[in-house]
């Protein structure tokens, strides 16, 4: 990777008219910006449909995209949705997403769309589908979770659909082939405009960093469907759960809930199940970060009756067994490792052996000269962040910091006061040596804590913030240049614009 920067802003925390942030012109409008602010990359968190918590990291797909994510004015100029539907989806403008406004309305508007669907759009999607066996199996699971009051499938009343019996399965497919139909019709959209944007996106000269969360929910179309790639009884209940111990984050740990991989199933087939996912990934984003990746050499495993992770116990991941046949099926594929959290001198190995970049993340930084997350320490080899959406904003980061964090960072920033501080920490992630600098937007526009991304540990409240409208201004692409092209991450002069591509499909 050359050197060069990005900036994190998900795509829920787009602006728009209708409540959320989606794949249309405001997708658009922030590509140009990042063009403008002579960045290289756009970081985004997961972009499956959200899960418990509004998380897209508890998504009940790892292949689906989140459908609110749709663009509704693209489907009004394809005629689907007519002037007076998409005017009633309007929102209030404001800077939180609500989740359960959208969760009312947006279906309802969607399967309006769906009604007006042409035989071409329906071979279309049936075209799709064919090509992506995950969307069949997916589109099945959604309509059998509504054709059952939304119970989880581990409570389907028909036990041969419990357990993806093929005679079951195959029986329900025609029983609920309208509602099978309307899923993968929302598919087919998402994935097309998705496309459409990439294209666009990568037209200008930029790339795309996605997350993939390392493991998957429970009650999920994944799991479902390819049980035996999970640590699951009979009936598909965990006997052990994932999450991360007592940390920097909460003092009880994180109970995530996922089901734990049966890593050595997977290994016996080949890691299929990985390579098809990370196959999927890559047709969405340019670069993929792995989530959790000291969980590839050892993860905490937290009984299923548990509280809290507090009782959890350290077990042996797939290391190498895993990344080695990534890196080799996926030459073509660039890694980013998150390597965050406890970490032991195993872990380093393994990101050393796997030859990935990990993180640096500088709101950690400031508690001693040997800090490994202080520039002078760094190694070219790795992405630095001012935090990433699991943080707080830099502005918030200083506000509640303690005395002492503050007095470091102020001796090694040389500045003083929090607007200063603010500005020095991303000279000071701009001037490393890391090959990659991201800052979340909000960094930039010298946001507090009330437009944090998310608390770890926390349940409700967050992946709510959204960018206002004007506030990814041309000024403030001009200074983020300034400061970009100062460091050797982008040229000094603006390089003459290019327009992105918007016909393209996956």
């Amino acid at each position: 990777m050359k050197r060069s920067a990005g900036i994190l802003l998900p795509i829920f925390s787009l602006p728009s008219d209708y409540g959320i942030g989606s794949l249309g012109t405001e997708a658009r409008s922030f590509a140009n910006f990042l063009q403008d602010a002579g960045q290289s990359w756009w970081q985004i968190l997961p972009v499956g449909p959200a899960g418990a918590g509004d998380s897209p990291y508890a998504s009940e797909s790892t292949f689906a995209g989140n459908p609110l994510f749709i663009d509704l004015e693209l489907l009004e100029k394809e005629g689907l949705l007519t002037a007076e539907e998409l005017a009633s989806a309007r929102v209030p403008a404001g800077d939180r997403i609500d989740y359960g406004h959208l969760r009312e309305t947006r279906e309802p508007l969607l399967r309006k769309a769906f009604s007006r669907v042409s035989g071409e759009t329906a071979e279309a999607a049936h075209s799709f589908a064919e090509r992506n066996p995950w969307v069949r199996e997916y589109a099945l699971y959604r309509a059998a979770k509504r054709h059952f009051d939304n119970l989880p499938w581990f409570q389907w009343p028909d036990p041969g659909l419990r357990r993806h019996e093929p005679v079951a399965v195959e029986h329900w497919r025609g029983e609920l082939a309208e509602e099978v139909a309307f899923h993968v019709c929302v598919q087919h959209w998402f994935f097309t405009q998705w496309a459409a944007l990439k294209s666009y996106v990568n037209g200008l000269g930029l790339g795309l960093i996605g997350d993939l969360p390392i493991y998957v929910s429970l009650d999920s179309a994944d799991v479902w469907s390819e049980r035996g790639e999970f640590l699951l009884d009979g009936e598909g209940k965990p006997s052990k759960v994932a999450g991360v111990p007592p940390d920097y984050f909460s003092e009880d740990g994180q109970l995530w809930g996922n089901p734990l991989y049966d890593w050595a199933a997977m290994k016996r087939n080949g890691f299929g199940w990985w390579i098809r996912r990370v196959e999927g990934a890559a047709k969405l984003f340019d670069v993929i970060r792995l989530d959790h990746f000291r969980g590839l050499e050892s993860y905490w495993a937290v009984p299923a009756e548990a509280e809290t992770a507090r009782t959890g116990a350290w077990e042996k991941g797939p290391g190498m067994d895993l990344l080695g046949v990534l890196t080799s099926w996926f030459q073509g594929v660039a890694f980013i490792a998150e390597d965050l959290g406890i970490l032991t001198e195993e872990v380093h190995r393994l990101r050393e052996a796997s030859g990935l970049p990990g993180m640096k993340v500088l709101e950690f930084a400031f508690s001693d000269p040997g800090n490994a997350y202080l520039p002078h320490n760094y190694a070219p080899h790795c992405v630095c962040y001012t935090g990433t959406h699991d943080n707080d904003t830099a502005a918030g980061w200083y506000a509640s910091a303690g005395e002492e964090e503050r007095a470091f960072a102020q001796r090694y920033l040389g500045v003083s006061g929090a607007e200063e501080v603010r500005r020095a920490l991303l000279r000071a992630g701009q001037g490393s040596v890391a090959e990659l600098f991201v800052a979340q937007l909000q960094d930039y526009l010298g946001l507090g804590s009330e437009s944090r991304i998310n608390v770890p540990g926390v349940g409700q409240g967050n992946w709510r913030w959204r960018l206002r409208p004007g506030q990814a201004s041309a000024a403030l692409a001009e200074e983020i240049r300034s400061l970009t092209a100062l460091y050797g991450r982008c040229p000094w002069q603006p390089e003459p614009k290019t327009t992105g591509e918007t016909d393209e499909e996956e």
